[in-house]
């Protein structure tokens, strides 16, 4: 039996808007919205005073990286379903990089099996070629039965251009989002940061934006000329908004994100020789960040994700041999309300980038807070100032970037299907 939750006097963002109100959930569903103080629990339940806090619709991180199976010392599907929901997502699709990549209906069933414990909507996404090799395609139809939520051998790029267009079409005829990671290993060749003054302060190879946007421009190219549709991953360089802008502008179907570090911090982070600031694509110059920054603020970027990357401390002591990849589930809400807090976007802009615009990519049911919808939400105090203490966070990992950093704004408490599956005992204490 689901608890009944009555949630008083809280700020709510709804269908028409952000307003006061009494929200109460009951066997798993949202049963009423009231004027606020005017519900009543009516039997046995459980009362949160909403008053410092905003009832939003539960996250979705369309790209994260759980590590299970195959690296569970780095991540696993519990803890990283943890860290989740202490950042208020209460949905994530997980990238297929694993061993075994999530290139068979097995891998998949796994997942699905070991998420429903957690509480948290956890989608796999399935290889675009078998093994990830780039070579022969994988069974887009077995894959889509068994539950996969997309396609992308994210990590490594396809590198035949020939094979990404046929993957294009196969997908496209299943109904199958495909998702790219835009990246030209030629012209990387051994870079582990940003090409310029990142690499040359550093005296290290560096990675060529050209890489990123070329790769980007073939996507579209591919993608225009079959009729289908893109999605291209973290969006970090000017050239590549400038090119999805542009694609948009011509009815070419090319949907795309990017993450709270690509617009709002630099190459600089990483000349301290951090390889908690090392990640791929790596973080680029001013010049790109107000570009991405731009392009989420006129909508060219569509999603606000965390390419959640863990890593053992290990892996992360050398700079120069440690692998790319940063956590973010636990801080990403937290960094993107910063944009908020200086009014570059309004509350329901941001939820737009964070959980609308998420599911819709990948043909998921939308999660809204209204009457007779299931009781998926976040409880957030968005003023609330935390410091980040890589020791207290959920994941296995600690290799986050925001480490030291105070942040403005935390989900305090996440439901799911009417369960409290988190709530911040420091906060509530």
């Amino acid at each position: 039996m689901k608890p009944t939750i009555l949630i008083q006097n809280v700020q709510s963002l709804t269908s028409t808007g952000v307003s006061r109100c009494d929200i109460l959930l009951k066997n798993g569903n949202i049963q009423q919205i009231g004027v606020p103080n005017t519900l009543d629990v009516h039997d046995t339940g459980i009362v949160i005073d909403g008053t410092k806090l905003t009832a939003l619709p539960g996250l979705f991180d369309m790209h994260v990286h759980l590590r299970d199976p195959g690296q569970t010392y780095k991540e696993d599907i519990f803890t990283g379903a943890a860290a989740a929901l202490a950042g208020g997502i209460t949905g994530v699709a997980c990238m297929p990089n694993t061993i075994p990549a999530i290139d068979n209906v097995k891998t998949v069933q796994y997942i699905y099996k070991k998420a429903v414990q957690t509480g948290v909507k956890i989608h796999p996404v399935g290889c675009i070629t078998h093994g990830m090799k780039g070579e022969s395609l994988c069974d887009y139809v077995a894959l889509k039965e068994a539950g996969i939520c997309a396609i992308s051998d994210d990590g490594k790029p396809v590198e035949r251009a020939e094979t990404m267009r046929q993957a294009l079409i196969a997908a496209y005829q299943q109904n199958i989002p495909v998702i790219s990671h835009c990246e030209d290993l030629s012209i990387i060749n051994g870079g582990i940061v940003n090409r310029g003054l990142a690499s040359e302060l550093l005296g290290v190879n560096g990675m060529d934006r050209s890489s990123e946007d070329y790769i980007t421009a073939r996507e579209i190219i591919l993608t225009a000329s079959t009729g289908t549709r893109i999605h291209i991953a973290h969006v970090s360089t000017k050239g590549s908004v400038e090119i999805i802008r542009h694609a948009k502008s011509l009815g070419v179907q090319v949907t795309c994100e990017t993450c709270p570090h690509y617009f709002l911090m630099t190459e600089e982070a990483v000349l301290s020789r951090d390889a908690d600031y090392r990640m791929n694509p790596p973080l680029r110059t001013e010049e790109d960040r107000r570009a991405v920054l731009a392009g989420i603020l006129d909508g060219t970027i569509d999603c606000i994700v965390t390419d959640h990357a863990p890593h053992t401390q290990e892996e992360k002591a050398d700079f120069l041999h440690a692998p790319n990849g940063v956590i973010g589930m636990e801080t990403s809400f937290a960094a993107a309300l910063k944009l908020v807090h200086a009014k570059m976007l309004t509350l329901p802009q941001l939820v737009k980038l964070m959980a609308e615009n998420p599911r819709h990519i990948l043909g998921l049911p939308q999660v809204q807070i209204a009457v007779g919808e299931p009781a998926e939400m976040i409880l957030a105090d968005l003023d609330f100032a935390w410091t980040v203490e890589p020791e207290k966070l959920y994941s296995k990992a600690r290799n986050v970037i925001w480490k030291g950093k105070t942040l403005q704004g935390k989900s305090v408490c996440t439901i799911i299907d009417g369960e409290i599956r988190y709530q911040d005992t420091e906060y509530f204490s």
